[in-house]
């Protein structure tokens, strides 16, 4: 409408010319699609390569587009790109090259409304079909006296008499331990229970999630998108799965997570631009470091925005809502229905079927025609009754869009558009932010063109019912407002936008606690990620197991000394069986045990150097050093998944604190930090105890290859010899079996 898609062009022009990839993150798929093609004609006029990123593409097409001097891609990829490069074991299978420049188109959508949902990339765990089930069928006998339901907060409590209920069940099932529903060794239940709850109490069907392809898709509660690929977690998308009776996954563990503004903030360069972003300036600042700057429209607006009519019931205000849609139908000006979910926008149809006002419904059910259905949305009587789905990214043209007729037909068709009023847009409640109504209003009166919107309210919608004050229920009734009547006063949408700057502060606080937590896995993950990248790309391998064999020494020596002051300790006997395992007989422990420190420090090495020579005359030097970096890059990966479980937990616990006159903030980095180096000391006796007991299986085919060869390598070592992979066999009869 304004032009903003063109106007990147231009700025990720520029710093494209410096060959390190400018990133241009939008909305959606089908955005980052259409953007890149055409837009893509200019760079390739002007000497450059785009490409895009979409959610169906393999990881070589994807290394291929980033691999473009300009990226057109949706934050949602660019964000798990990064996590699963993160988790690769070469660098030629990573497709991301880098983090340079990005330009944000729709920035407040991007980085302020989904930064409240981390990105986490997710694994099986163990398969629990059978308890999820039986779970949803007790907490389904629960009565509403048993529960207290949150809305504000989205969460759900037993009340005292649900407590004793579920103890009752749960001790004739046979499944209750110790008759106390919060015993410890009751954890598993209680998660259980608390996901059926709020599975079935809090999440609703064709709002929160739809059922497509006999599975449930997360949809997006601000756009009304699938978000494809997407699973709660924790337990919750089995607990839904077994509420809709419909085929159970196994449940999910935490593999890599990051937030969005973490993310965003591994830019050296970032930049962004949308309508509305001027009520959300200090959080940009606050965040991102990114100042707003107000660019006035080219033309004048001339769109007409009518006060909000306000009414008791949700009943009343879809009559009136039907009855404003019948008028404007009557007189074929183009209509724009807004609704909050895909179960709202089918009641709307189905109560205009009854009207027979021809209609166009597009929800998460049918996103796929977006482009078409919205091109045609100016049309005379066209009526389009739609989730937030197209309030971004897409441009309306009064009397249908080019292309369609030859171009005197439209101007006439425009201009007739335009004498009835322009594109009249219908909010049929307001949304949690003041940006995202905007957005609705903001498709129609673009360029100059004449247009109209209005908003429709009942005290029963979810913003009035949740943080609309009392005192509004009050004065209406004290007006003494009949059926079918509304109010239309400036005080009450004044009283409207203080409800929404509620929500809106909330959801601020949310993102502030949610970004100070995840700063804090972040440096860790700083840490790790970078460690992993430079042992994945290190030609020198074996320096780094080298570094963590000496540092292990040196804690073992510690240990040796520390038992002669407290000869009960077996704490070093403990730590060195620990790091050879079966790699030695008793013997050779004993031997071991009493060396002197000088001693024990050379043996260790002498043992780790046979088994390394055992392994590299087998493979050759380079398998061996493969085998070397993949253990250790297994091992961080292995050992970061349950550092980042142990540190979800802590997170959901940590707020207890307060209670006890702590910073959970505060209580959380100190414990945080203590994990972390303990994680970082695990990841060290992995490795060598690993590669300490390794076995390498060669098979009975290469052995036969290579018999030819060991006849050679009897200069070596003679096949009558010991082994040096230490299992103290000799070598002939060793090489068939390691």
């Amino acid at each position: 409408g304004e032009g903003k898609t063109l106007t990147i062009a231009l700025a990720a022009y520029l710093n494209a010319l410096e060959r390190k990839g400018v990133h241009i993150v939008t909305v959606n798929d089908y955005l980052a699609k259409r953007d890149s093609v055409e837009m893509g004609k200019i760079f390739t006029f002007l000497g450059l390569t785009s490409g895009y990123i979409n959610n169906d593409q393999n990881d070589n097409e994807r290394k291929k587009n980033y691999d473009c001097d300009i990226t057109y891609a949706t934050n949602s990829e660019l964000g798990f790109d990064y996590l699963r490069d993160n988790m690769k074991f070469s660098k030629d299978e990573m497709v991301q090259r880098g983090h340079h420049f990005a330009i944000v188109d729709e920035i407040d959508s991007c980085l302020i409304d989904e930064a409240r949902t981390p990105l986490v990339i997710s694994g099986a765990a163990e398969d629990k079909t059978n308890q999820y089930l039986a779970i949803d069928k007790i907490v389904k006998l629960l009565e509403k006296k048993d529960y207290e339901i949150d809305e504000k907060d989205r969460n759900i409590l037993l009340t005292n008499e649900g407590i004793n209920h579920v103890e009752n069940l749960f001790t004739k099932a046979g499944v209750l331990k110790n008759n106390n529903f919060y015993d410890p060794e009751n954890l598993d239940l209680v998660h259980f229970v608390n996901q059926a709850l709020r599975a079935n109490h809090l999440f609703k069907k064709d709002r929160d999630y739809l059922i497509k392809d006999n599975g449930i898709k997360i949809v997006d509660e601000l756009t009304g998108r699938i978000l494809e690929g997407r699973r709660f977690g924790d337990g919750l998308h089995q607990a839904l799965e077994a509420k809709e009776r419909i085929e159970i996954q196994a449940e999910n563990q935490t593999l890599a997570s990051i937030t969005y503004q973490n993310y965003f903030k591994l830019y050296k360069k970032i930049s962004g631009c949308t309508g509305t972003a001027a009520t959300e300036a200090e959080e940009f600042f606050e965040i991102y470091n990114l100042l707003v700057v107000v660019i006035p429209t080219n033309k004048k607006m001339i769109r007409k925005d009518y006060n909000d009519q306000i009414f008791r019931t949700e009943q009343e205000k879809n009559n009136a809502i039907i009855e404003k849609i019948s008028e404007c139908y009557k007189k074929k000006q183009p209509l724009l229905v807004f609704t909050s979910s895909v179960s709202k926008s089918e009641i709307y149809s189905q109560l205009l079927d009854k009207m027979k006002i021809k209609h166009t419904i597009l929800n998460a059910k049918n996103h796929e025609n977006e482009a078409e259905i919205i091109a045609n949305a100016g049309k005379s009587a066209s009526v389009i009754i739609t989730t937030s789905i197209s309030g971004r990214g897409v441009d309306i043209q009064l009397g249908g869009k080019k292309g369609s007729t030859n171009e005197e037909q439209l101007k006439k068709d425009k201009n007739y558009i335009k004498s009835l009023g322009g594109l009249f847009v219908i909010g049929t409640e307001r949304m949690e932010s003041r940006r995202v109504d905007n957005q609705a209003r903001g498709r129609s009166g673009r360029q100059g063109d004449e247009g109209s919107s209005i908003f429709y309210v009942s005290l029963e919608d979810d913003l009035m019912r949740i943080f609309g004050s009392e005192s509004m229920n009050n004065i209406l009734q004290k007006l003494g407002l009949k059926d079918g009547e509304s109010i239309d006063h400036p005080w009450i949408n004044k009283a409207l936008e203080r409800a929404q700057q509620k929500v809106e502060a909330r959801n601020f606080d949310i993102r502030k606690t949610l970004i100070k937590f995840d700063n804090v896995l972040n440096d860790q993950r700083q840490v790790i990620f970078s460690q992993r990248k430079d042992a994945m790309d290190s030609d020198k391998i074996f320096d780094y197991s080298d570094k963590f064999l000496v540092e292990i020494i040196d804690d073992l020596i510690k240990l040796k000394v520390q038992k002669l002051s407290e000869p009960k300790s077996n704490e070093f006997n403990n730590k060195l069986k620990t790091i050879f395992g079966k790699s030695l007989d008793d013997d050779e422990y004993k031997n071991l045990i009493s060396c002197k420190d000088s001693e024990l420090r050379d043996e260790i090495f002498r043992k780790f150097r046979i088994a390394r020579n055992a392994r590299s005359q087998i493979l050759g030097e380079n398998q061996s050093k493969e085998i070397e970096k993949r253990i250790f890059l297994q091992s961080i990966d292995l050992n970061w998944k349950s550092h980042i479980q142990y540190l979800e937990q802590l997170r959901q616990v940590i707020g207890l604190r307060s209670y006890g006159q702590k910073d959970p903030l505060s209580e959380f980095k100190k414990e945080a930090f203590v994990l972390f180096e303990g994680l970082l000391s695990k990841i060290k006796y992995d490795v060598i105890k690993l590669l300490l007991n390794l076995n390498i299986v060669v098979s009975k085919e290469e052995v036969s290859k290579e018999n030819d060869k060991e006849l050679t390598d009897t200069k070596k070592i003679g096949r009558n010899e010991k082994c040096p992979c230490g299992s103290g066999k000799k070598y002939k009869h060793c090489h068939g079996n390691i």
